[in-house]
């Protein structure tokens, strides 16, 4: 057991000093007696005295004081709690294709809105993390069952050169696969859900994420933003003033489907995007324990206030006085 509030352990040093001067007062009351009384006219007057009965009541309130005290310091115990384990990642395309018009208003704020709106339909035991990727990709939010974390990350997107979808699905599974194990060793449920415009062009590639996908068990559900028709103008910083012709940069719908196929999750795209409850409807369950500190105040609280109730009843029922 520990306490909250150590330092109010002090007061227990009142009680004690409480009950060092009830001692005293009683010593001091039998001397007074002896001195100045009889011990045949005591036998005659009151043949049947309480003796060590009249000191319950005080000793019961002395332990009572004692109890509230320790309640008053926040005791508390380690206890064992569930907690909810599975897990959604949410990986979103943050490359230059992805600020393609095709798209209203564009890749990413679509993306970005669709985003935010899965996080916020999701069940609030799941826990969900947040991986941004370009030609590298990064965890912006572990996961966890706060959304708030996870909205702002989504809402704070910036564009960067490169694609790499290879990347972003070995950082989801890092992320994943680096939660601990129940009890029965097994790895929490888990999905990945992978919001892009389809094409890798740096990075590992996208066929050994895949693999490694399969081989750890975990779905990746992907949504393709874009159509055939997607431009965007590259501004290259070194000639600023010189204009460029749109580059074009079509969906790639094939790949996404095909990663969604092989590792056994869902393909979406963005005009389907209501169907996406589906990523998380069968995810499942995995109730993992941790220890946390679990107040018990009012254990002390309670024993305190029937030990009060006990020395005054003790107190009514043998001197008919309160002590």
């Amino acid at each position: 057991m520990t306490f909250l509030s150590t330092w109010r352990l002090w007061f227990l040093l009142a009680v004690a000093a409480i009950a060092i001067t009830y001692l005293l007062l009683q010593r001091r009351r039998r001397t007074y007696a002896l001195r100045f009384s009889s011990s045949d006219l005591f036998d005659s007057v009151a043949p049947k005295r309480p003796g060590l009965r009249r000191h319950i009541p005080a000793a019961v309130f002395l332990v009572a004081l004692a109890t509230l005290v320790v309640g008053f310091a926040q005791p508390a115990r380690q206890v064992r709690v569930p907690r909810e384990r599975a897990t959604v990642i949410i990986a979103i395309d943050v490359s230059l294709s992805m600020k393609s018009t095709d798209v209203d208003p564009d890749r990413l704020t679509a993306a970005q809105a669709a985003a935010s709106r899965f996080v916020e339909e999701l069940p609030p035991t799941l826990n969900v993390g947040i991986v941004s990727f370009a030609g590298t990709a990064s965890v912006l939010v572990t996961p966890t069952t706060e959304r708030a974390p996870a909205l702002a990350a989504i809402d704070g997107l910036r564009l960067a050169e490169s694609t790499g979808i290879g990347e972003a699905i070995f950082t989801s599974l890092d992320a994943l696969t680096n939660a601990p194990a129940d009890a029965t060793g097994e790895p929490p449920p888990a999905r990945i859900v992978l919001l892009s415009d389809g094409e890798t062009t740096v990075g590992r590639a996208d066929a050994d994420a895949v693999d490694a996908a399969i081989d750890a068990d975990i779905p990746i559900s992907t949504i393709a933003f874009g159509t055939e028709n997607g431009t965007i103008v590259y501004d290259d910083p070194r000639t600023p003033f010189v204009e460029t012709d749109p580059i074009r940069v079509p969906v790639r719908e094939d790949n996404l489907r095909t990663i969604a196929e092989q590792t056994e999750g869902a393909f979406f795209t963005a005009s389907s995007l209501e169907e996406l409850e589906a990523v998380y409807s069968d995810i499942g369950s995995a109730v993992g324990f941790e220890d946390v500190n679990r107040e018990i105040t009012d254990w002390f609280v309670a024993a305190g206030l029937v030990l009060l109730a006990l020395s005054a009843g003790f107190s009514l029922l043998w001197f008919q006085r309160l002590p």
